[in-house]
């Protein structure tokens, strides 16, 4: 039977050095300083996290990590390829520290360093609703987004003819007033070990959430994005200042 800790909260940072939109994206500077410290040092600010782990294959991340003092966990190739889900790299961390350590923190926030604006009072109040209601098995932050990235206006194309990916909804729900409510992705996940190991899943299917400002959201994909996340910060649409 899992051991799990609920007076401990380890923060877990994926980190792979490949990435193909931007060269090591995870170190690429955002505003004068590598974009995964960002993500460290909302963890150091959250008042819930008690231990940061950093899983790569990297060895510039990892020295960068160590200097930090966050905890390093070393990753194989077969888990730093272009498809490796995180999922994978979670169970093969966990289950590591797990048979050496003999037990693992009950709750687990992933903090991916390409949301550079993670808020540590977002980490520590997706943290609380997982304390809060013990039947959930993650947490998430969302947020809403312009209308027409709804997905009843979503195209693609079948043998070059341009087609809603949605007809019949799109015929239902033609204006905005008629379509149903949706939200994207924010910019962390928090979920149980119980989740990872025992039903290889990271949301599960009960999953709170917390509602975020837009801005707060940007993912750092490629080029494009690291622009807008410079002009984000130039123009004061996100504050960092904790």
């Amino acid at each position: 039977m899992m051991n799990t800790k609920t007076d401990e909260i380890w923060a877990f940072i994926p980190a792979r050095g490949g990435s193909k939109s931007i060269p090591l994206k995870n170190m690429v500077e955002l505003g004068g300083k590598p974009l995964i410290s960002y993500v460290i040092r909302a963890a150091k600010a959250s008042k819930k996290i008690t231990r940061i782990i950093c899983s790569t294959e990297n060895k510039r991340i990892a020295d960068y990590c160590r200097s930090q003092n966050v905890e390093v966990h070393e990753r194989p190739d077969y888990l730093a390829m272009d498809d490796t889900s995180v999922l994978d790299v979670l169970i093969y961390t966990f289950k590591n520290i797990s048979k050496k350590e003999g037990k693992l923190s009950d709750i687990i926030p992933i903090l991916q360093p390409t949301s550079p604006f993670l808020l540590p009072n977002h980490i520590d109040e997706c943290i609380g609703l997982l304390y809060e209601n013990p039947e959930a098995q993650s947490s998430q932050t969302i947020t809403n987004f312009p209308h027409n990235f709804h997905a009843y206006n979503q195209r693609l194309i079948e043998n070059r003819w341009l087609k809603f990916a949605f007809p019949e909804e799109r015929r239902r729900f033609y204006n905005k007033q008629r379509k149903p409510k949706f939200y994207i992705h924010g910019n962390l996940i928090v979920t149980r070990s119980k989740t990872i190991l025992e039903e290889s899943e990271i949301f599960g299917n009960k999953s709170l959430h917390l509602l975020i400002p837009y801005h707060y959201a940007l993912d750092l994909d490629g080029p494009d994005d690291l622009n807008v996340a410079e002009w984000y910060m130039e123009k004061g649409k996100v504050s960092l200042t904790f």
